[in-house]
């Protein structure tokens, strides 16, 4: 057989096993995150149920929770802020990599499946981004990350359920004390759509969780305007200073 006709025969076959550089380690793999950097980076840990904070084995709400619970019912956390994690979301974030976000979502899926308690997600929410800033990054990160886990988990995603009408500082750039004053009032719910609201399970979904801020006064509006509970999932929470 000549040679050009054996590379057009094993192509196909080649690239169905051989998909793509990992984003981390530069190797050949079948995911924009090999198995290797998967199992080396993103092995799951006991977390707490409500702040998605790393706890040591048996507890399930750590004690910050315990005295100022969140207003949300459960939070999901796929891995720490951390390398490789932290330099992999802002290139999803802040410059488009939009090829990471099948990986990502996955290992929110990944996080689901491992923690026994987790809850069904109901109606995936992505945290809305502002129109303006919407336009200046051409796509909001976390509904990339809800449409895919839609599909995966075979639940309804809604980009346009959850608005952002009032545009704020980035909160990366605000001390932790400063966020939560930062969102208030940032968040609305569609008000032709309340109807769809009413009584429903939701999760948010967004990439990164610091303090929680934002995450916290969109659970408020979403309770507010009839929803039955909340969850947020993230992909990274930032963990607590000094436990890294």
């Amino acid at each position: 057989m000549p040679f050009t006709r054996l590379l057009k025969t094993l192509a196909p076959a080649a690239a169905g096993r051989f998909a793509s550089l990992c984003a981390v380690c530069r190797g050949w793999g079948a995911q924009r995150v090999c198995g290797d950097c998967v199992a080396r980076f993103a092995q799951p840990v006991p977390r707490c149920q409500r702040c998605a904070l790393e706890v040591p084995v048996g507890v399930t709400v750590c004690g910050d929770c315990l005295k100022h619970p969140p207003p949300w019912e459960q939070a999901l956390a796929a891995v720490d802020y951390l390398h490789p994690w932290d330099g992999l979301l802002a290139r999803f974030k802040f410059h488009a990599a939009l090829d990471l976000a099948p990986a990502l979502a996955q290992r929110l899926l990944d996080a689901h499946r491992f923690d026994s308690t987790a809850r069904y997600p109901g109606l995936l929410l992505p945290m809305p981004l502002n129109p303006a800033r919407l336009r200046e990054r051409g796509h909001n990160q976390a509904w990339e990350l809800a449409r895919r886990l839609g599909r995966l988990l075979n639940c309804p995603a809604d980009a346009h359920l959850l608005l952002r009408p009032r545009d704020t500082p980035h909160q990366t750039t605000l001390a932790l004390s400063a966020r939560a004053a930062n969102v208030q009032g940032a968040f609305a719910v569609e008000p032709r759509r309340l109807a769809e609201l009413r009584g429903r399970e939701v999760t948010l979904v967004d990439d990164v969780m610091t303090t929680g801020a934002s995450a916290a006064e969109a659970t408020c509006v979403l309770l507010q305007a009839g929803a039955a509970r909340v969850q947020v999932w993230v992909v990274a929470r930032t963990p607590r200073p000094g436990s890294a």
